[in-house]
C-alpha cells in the first residue's frame, strides 16, 4: 500500500525528531506498525519503557506531535 508506505516514512520523521527528548531522559523509542486503521504503535526503550510518565510520554509528547505532522494518523499506542 504506498500510501501507508508515505505515512510511515512521515511518521519516522516525527519520531526522529522526538527522539533527541527521549535521550536526554534516558530513553528511546522505535516505531513497530502504522496499522491500516491508522494506529501508530511505537515501542518505548530505555528509562523511558516501565517509567511511571512514559503513558503521558506517549500521549502529551509523541502522539501530539505525530498528529500535527501526520493528520491521518488516528491514535498513538505502545506495542
Amino acid at each position: 500500500m504506498p500510501e501507508l508506505n508515505s505515512i510511515k516514512d512521515r511518521v519516522l520523521k516525527v519520531l526522529e525528531s522526538v527522539r533527541p527528548y527521549l535521550q536526554s531522559d534516558g530513553g528511546d523509542i522505535s516505531l513497530v506498525d502504522v496499522t491500516e486503521d491508522m494506529t501508530v504503535k511505537v515501542r518505548l526503550k530505555g528509562a523511558c519503557h516501565g517509567c511511571p510518565y512514559s503513558m503521558q510520554t506517549l500521549k502529551a509528547g509523541v502522539e501530539q506531535a505525530i498528529l500535527k505532522e501526520v493528520p491521518e494518523i488516528k491514535r498513538v499506542i505502545s506495542a
